[in-house]
C-alpha cells in the first residue's frame, strides 16, 4: 500500500501542514485586529458581534511552506504560485476595504488566464456519461479560466456560514486523495496539493467552526476556490479525475447555491453581484437550524456526494448516477420546500415599513 508522495507519507504531510495552520490561526488574528480587517454585523449577516478576518493567511502560509517542504517546482507551480498570491493579495484587500465585484471578477479572470496559458493548465477533453468531447486548444483556454473563476466565486459565495466554505474545501480536498489514491496515481502534483491543502484547512478549522474566533473572509475563499479549480483541471490533464461529473458532484452544494443565487439576483432585476440573506444556509436556519445543526446538514449532504464520486471512479457508473440522481431529487425537494428562489409576500411589506 503506497502512502507516499515525493518520498513523503501523506500523513506526515497532514499533520506538519495541520500545525502550521493551527499556530498561524491565531497569529492572523491579530493581524486583523492591526489592520482593521473586522467583519462587523449587518442585518445580512448571521454573526452579532464583529469578528475578525484574514484567517484564509493561515491557510495561504501553510500551503505555501508545506509545498516548500514536501514538493517539487515546476512551470505549472510557478504558475500556480503567482496566480495564487494574486488573489491572496486581492481577498486580503477586500476584507479590509471592500473592493466592488466587477474588479474582483476582472483579476480572477486575468489569473485565470495567467494560469492556464503559461501553466497549460486546462482540460483538451471532457468526458462525460461516457461521451468523449474534444475542445479545440483557444477555446480550451476560454473554458478552463471560465471553470477557474466560476468556481472560485462558488467556493466564495457560500463562505456566508461559520466553518461552512472550510469543511466544503476540506471534503472535497480528501475526495480527490482518495480517488487518486484508488486509482493508484498518488504521484501527480493535483495529489500533492490536495495533501497540503487538506492539512491546511483542517487546521485553521478549528478556529473557523462555530462559534468561529476568526473568518477566513475573502483572503481564504477565494484561495480555497483558486486551488480547487486548479486541482480539478490537473486532475484532467493527468486522468485523476476521470469525467465532468466527479469535480461537479463533489462540489454540489456551492454549485448549485451559486447558480440559484444568480437566477434569484436575476429575477429581482439585481445585479449578480449584490450579496444577500436567502443562500442555502440560511435557508436551513429559517427552518429553524442553528449554525452547527445547519453545516453540518451540508457537510452530510456534501459527504453524499463525494461517497457517490468514489463509487463512479470504482466503475459502477450506472449504480453511481442511479444514486446521484437520487442525491440531486432530494437536494431539489429541500430546496423546494424554501423560498431560496424568490421571497415572500410579507416579507416584502417589511422592506418597505
Amino acid at each position: 500500500m503506497n502512502l507516499k508522495v515525493n518520498n513523503f507519507n501523506i500523513f506526515l504531510i497532514i499533520a506538519v501542514t495541520f500545525l502550521i495552520s493551527a499556530i498561524l490561526a491565531p497569529l492572523t488574528k491579530k493581524i486583523a485586529n492591526h489592520v482593521g480587517a473586522i467583519d462587523y454585523p449587518n442585518p445580512r449577516k448571521i454573526h452579532k458581534t464583529p469578528k475578525p478576518r484574514l484567517g484564509g493567511l493561515a491557510i495561504y502560509v501553510s500551503f505555501i511552506i508545506g509545498y516548500a517542504i514536501f514538493g517539487e517546482i515546476s512551470t505549472q507551480m510557478i504558475s500556480i504560485f503567482i496566480g495564487g498570491f494574486i488573489i491572496i493579495l486581492l481577498g486580503f484587500i477586500d476584507d479590509i476595504n471592500s473592493i466592488p465585484a466587477r474588479y474582483k471578477f476582472l483579476v480572477q479572470l486575468i489569473v485565470a488566464f495567467f494560469v492556464v496559458i503559461y501553466g497549460q493548465i486546462y482540460f483538451s477533453e471532457i468526458t462525460f456519461l461516457g461521451l468523449k468531447i474534444y475542445i479545440n486548444k483557444y477555446l480550451s483556454y476560454l473554458l478552463s479560466s471560465i471553470f477557474i473563476v466560476a468556481i472560485t466565486n462558488s467556493i466564495n459565495i457560500i463562505d456566508g456560514l461559520d466553518g461552512l466554505a472550510t469543511g466544503i474545501s476540506s471534503i472535497y480536498f480528501l475526495t480527490i486523495a482518495i480517488i487518486a489514491f484508488i486509482l493508484n496515481r498518488i504521484g501527480g502534483l493535483d495529489i500533492i496539493l490536495s495533501i497540503i491543502m487538506l492539512g491546511s484547512t483542517l487546521g485553521f478549522l478549528p478556529y473557523n467552526f462555530p462559534p468561529a474566533k476568526i473568518f477566513m473572509g475573502d483572503t481564504g475563499s477565494l484561495f480555497l476556490g483558486y486551488m480547487i479549480s486548479i486541482i480539478a483541471l490537473l486532475g484532467f490533464k493527468i486522468a485523476t479525475i476521470t469525467s465532468l461529473i466527479v469535480p461537479l458532484c463533489i462540489l454540489a452544494i456551492p454549485i448549485f447555491d451559486t447558480v440559484l443565487a444568480i437566477f434569484r439576483r436575476l429575477l429581482k432585476h439585481k445585479s449578480i453581484g449584490i450579496a444577500d440573506k436567502e443562500h442555502f444556509h440560511h435557508q436551513l436556519l429559517k427552518l429553524k437550524y442553528s449554525p452547527t445543526a445547519s453545516i453540518l446538514i451540508i457537510y452530510f449532504v456534501d459527504i453524499l456526494f463525494a461517497s457517490v464520486s468514489v463509487f463512479f471512479v470504482l466503475g459502477d457508473t450506472k449504480i453511481a448516477i442511479f444514486l446521484y440522481v437520487i442525491l440531486m431529487i432530494m437536494l431539489l425537494f429541500l430546496i423546494l420546500k424554501t423560498d431560496i428562489l424568490y421571497e415572500h409576500k410579507n416579507k416584502k411589506k417589511e422592506k418597505y415599513r
